[in-house]
C-alpha cells in the first residue's frame, strides 16, 4: 500500500508546476491515508526532491544559473488569503508598492491585509506581517483597498520621493471609473485620517467638482499631515491640511 501511495504522490508531483505550493490534501488519496502521504512527502523532502515551505506545505523547486527559484508571493501566502472559499486577506504593503509602480525595491517582507489580528510569521526567507483591515474584504474591493493602503502608508514607500509617489497615485486614481471612485470614498471612511485627507486632495486635484463631502465630514481639521508633496503636484493639499 505504501509503495502504491508513493507512486501516486510522485506522479502527482511530476504534474505540478514548479513553485506551486501544495499540501497532503492535494493528492488523490483517501483521507484515511493522509498520514502515509505526509510520510512520503517528508521522505521526498529529505531526498531533496521537494522543499518544505512551512508545516505541511511543500513546493517543487527549479534550479537556475542564479540559484533555486522560490514560489511567488501569492503561492507563499495563498492559504492566508482564502479560508473555506471565503476571502479573508489580501497582499498589500511593499509587494503592492512594487506592483503598482511606486517603487522598484523588492522586499523580503510580505504584508497581508486582514480583519483578524495575527502575529508575524516566517516562511522561507520571507517575513509575513499582518495589517489590520476594518472593511469587509471581497475580491472586488481588494484593488481599492490596496490603493488606500498606499495612501495610509505613503511615508513608508521605499526608494522614492513624495513627488513621484503622488504623481503615480494620481494616475492610478484617474484610472478608476465612477463606480470605483464612489466605492473607494466609502471604504476610505474606515481608514486613517491621513489616508482620507490624501484621497480627498487627490480626487479634487483630478476633478475640482468631485463630491468629497463624505471624506471632509470624517476629518478633524485641527490635524495636519506632513508629507512633503510639492504644491504644484497636489495643489489642493492645503484644503486638506497636508503640508
Amino acid at each position: 500500500m505504501t509503495d502504491k501511495i508513493t507512486d501516486i504522490v510522485i506522479e502527482k508531483i511530476d504534474s505540478i508546476a514548479y513553485g506551486y505550493v501544495f499540501t497532503a490534501s492535494d493528492f488523490p488519496v483517501d483521507v484515511t491515508k493522509q498520514k502515509s502521504v505526509n510520510k512520503v512527502l517528508e521522505n521526498l523532502t529529505k531526498a531533496g526532491k521537494i522543499r518544505r515551505l512551512s508545516k505541511g506545505r511543500y513546493y517543487k523547486t527549479k534550479r537556475t544559473e542564479f540559484g533555486e527559484l522560490l514560489p511567488d508571493s501569492y503561492q507563499i501566502v495563498k492559504d492566508l488569503l482564502i479560508e473555506n472559499n471565503k476571502q479573508i486577506g489580501y497582499v498589500t504593503g511593499y509587494q503592492i508598492f512594487n506592483e503598482l509602480g511606486l517603487t522598484t525595491q523588492v522586499s523580503a517582507i510580505l504584508q497581508i491585509g486582514t480583519i483578524k489580528d495575527k502575529k508575524s510569521t516566517k516562511r522561507s526567507y520571507y517575513r509575513i506581517k499582518f495589517v489590520k483591515q476594518w472593511n469587509t474584504i471581497t475580491k472586488e474591493n481588494i484593488p481599492l483597498l490596496q490603493l488606500l493602503d498606499c495612501l495610509r502608508f505613503f511615508k513608508n514607500i521605499p526608494d522614492t520621493m513624495p513627488k513621484e509617489s503622488c504623481q503615480r497615485l494620481l494616475y492610478l486614481l484617474s484610472e478608476l471609473n465612477d463606480c470605483q471612485r464612489n466605492k473607494i470614498k466609502k471604504l476610505a471612511i474606515k481608514y486613517t485620517p491621513q489616508a482620507i485627507a490624501l484621497l480627498g486632495a487627490m480626487l479634487e486635484t483630478l476633478n475640482p467638482n468631485e463630491d468629497v463631502e463624505i471624506l471632509k465630514k470624517s476629518l478633524n481639521f485641527q490635524t495636519f499631515y506632513d508629507l512633503s508633496i510639492p504644491q504644484d503636484i497636489l495643489p489642493t493639499q492645503k484644503k486638506w491640511n497636508i503640508r
